[in-house]
């Protein structure tokens, strides 16, 4: 009897040192193809006045691999499709969230750890509506209902969510006004916390958390980390304090998403500078996994992947050169230089001089200053200019995710003819993501796999 005690013992210790990750991170950039990775660690390495690159932390992670991304109706996904996928490990049709391609409720990896005693967290640096965090708690048709998605929210009961806001927080897809979705959310338990001051002083209190940027900012993203200004809400500050609330009492462990979503809105605007920035941006994040990882090295899994490639980045224009180091003197995202081409305009009541422009550009962008301006560069952006500032003819050119002044775009091709980069289109593409690991079941994401895979892989780290 003796013995078999200490049989079931040993056994019992065993499936204990041997076990099951209990606490999960799932990094997902969106849009973070192969090349916005590679074109970051280049740049960075460039900056620094060398070729070859600087690695992010996340390509250090012993484990390394690629995921193929088709949906279940095109080669090409959305991000909802591709989101579903990721959640779930089914494919779907592009537009679903959290439903199989035969509109059937299907259940995701984030709800098993839920059902398993873990606690759950869903973060973005876009909207908490928006289709990727959407896949993880949302079970609707269409991506574009925001506010039914908003409502699947506490019917998810997870712990933490985090990002921008809400896009529609009180109109049904169908334009009909609605009860507003902050109030039914309180009711259900959560405490709502604007601004990361404001998580700390509710959060000691608070059972379940939404995280959302302070009342009057911007509800549908956090700023370009390029544009983010102090006192701004981050995506390091909602890493940080996902962990931080998950952490308390999280016996069994716990279950954090955290979207980098904005890497895709400045790929679909052709800004590479943007671009890279927002990767580095995520790899700051997952830094604050890694430290908790560090404290907890045979119980932490951290996967680190994208759900799709967006733009068709091409490091290179056929010359066989690069000058990547150039994009530093972008001080901000294209949105912002647009706005403040807006605010000379106003200033100028609409009598803006050619010399104005050419400074406002130089400080904003370097050319002239540190980037030599060709003839032709030049000429692409004087014409601009007086189509659209002399004869005031202005069509805003427009991005998914924003629209511009006509000079702002203009300037944004001289900057990528300048530093080598070229684009396919605005769109997304069907190339291989890639897919990093460390940690308790890393070994689990060797070789190349389907995003199908991914929180399949997750669950048997994790025993879901």
């Amino acid at each position: 009897m003796r013995r078999l005690i200490y049989a079931l013992a040993f056994v019992l210790i065993s499936v204990v040192a041997n076990g099951q990750a209990k606490y999960v991170f799932y990094f997902i950039g969106d849009g973070m193809g192969v090349n916005q990775v590679n074109g970051t660690e280049m740049y960075l390495a460039e900056k620094q006045g060398r070729i070859g690159t600087e690695s992010l932390l996340f390509t250090q992670f012993p484990v390394a691999s690629m995921a193929t991304t088709f949906s279940a109706t095109n080669s090409v996904t959305d991000s909802s499709a591709a989101g579903t996928a990721l959640a779930t490990g089914h494919k779907t049709y592009n537009g679903a969230i959290g439903l199989d391609d035969q509109k059937n409720k299907i259940t995701t990896v984030a709800e098993q750890a839920k059902k398993a005693g873990k606690k759950v967290g869903v973060t973005t640096s876009v909207s908490v509506d928006h289709a990727t965090p959407a896949a993880f708690y949302a079970h609707q048709p269409d991506r574009n209902m925001y506010y039914e998605i908003a409502t699947d929210l506490p019917k998810a009961n997870f712990d933490f969510y985090a990002g921008a806001g809400f896009l529609k927080p009180a109109t049904t897809a169908d334009k009909k006004e609605a009860p507003s979705i902050y109030p039914i959310i309180e009711e259900a338990g959560y405490t709502i916390a604007r601004g990361v001051n404001d998580f700390k002083a509710k959060a000691p209190k608070a059972g379940k958390m939404v995280l959302i940027q302070e009342e009057g900012a911007s509800t549908a993203s956090l700023p370009y980390a390029i544009d983010s200004k102090a006192g701004d809400l981050t995506l390091t500050q909602i890493t940080e304090s996902a962990i931080d609330f998950l952490s308390k009492d999280a016996k069994k462990g716990f279950f954090l998403m955290v979207e980098g979503g904005q890497i895709d809105w400045a790929c679909h605007g052709n800004d590479a500078a943007t671009t890279f920035r927002e990767v580095q941006d995520m790899d700051n994040a997952i830094k604050v996994a890694y430290e908790f990882y560090k404290k907890h090295p045979k119980e932490t899994l951290i996967v680190v992947t994208a759900d799709h490639e967006t733009g068709g980045i091409a490091l290179g224009t056929g010359r066989y050169e690069l000058n990547l180091k150039a994009l530093q003197y972008q001080k901000n995202s294209i949105d912002v230089l647009s706005a403040k081409m807006g605010q000379l305009r106003k200033a100028k009541d609409n009598k803006v001089a050619w010399e104005d422009m050419k400074a406002l550009l130089a400080d904003e962008m370097g050319f002239w200053k540190e980037l030599p301006i060709s003839w032709e560069q030049e000429k692409l952006l004087r014409d601009e200019f007086e189509h659209s500032f002399v004869k005031n003819a202005v069509v805003f050119e427009e991005s998914m995710y924003s629209k511009s002044e006509p000079l702002a775009a203009r300037a944004k091709e001289v900057m990528s003819q300048i530093a080598r980069v070229s684009w396919g289109h605005g769109g997304h593409s069907g190339g291989y993501v890639p897919v990093y690991a460390i940690g308790k079941g890393a070994e689990l994401f060797q070789g190349k796999m389907d995003n199908t895979d991914i929180p399949k892989r997750i669950a048997k780290a994790a025993n879901y």
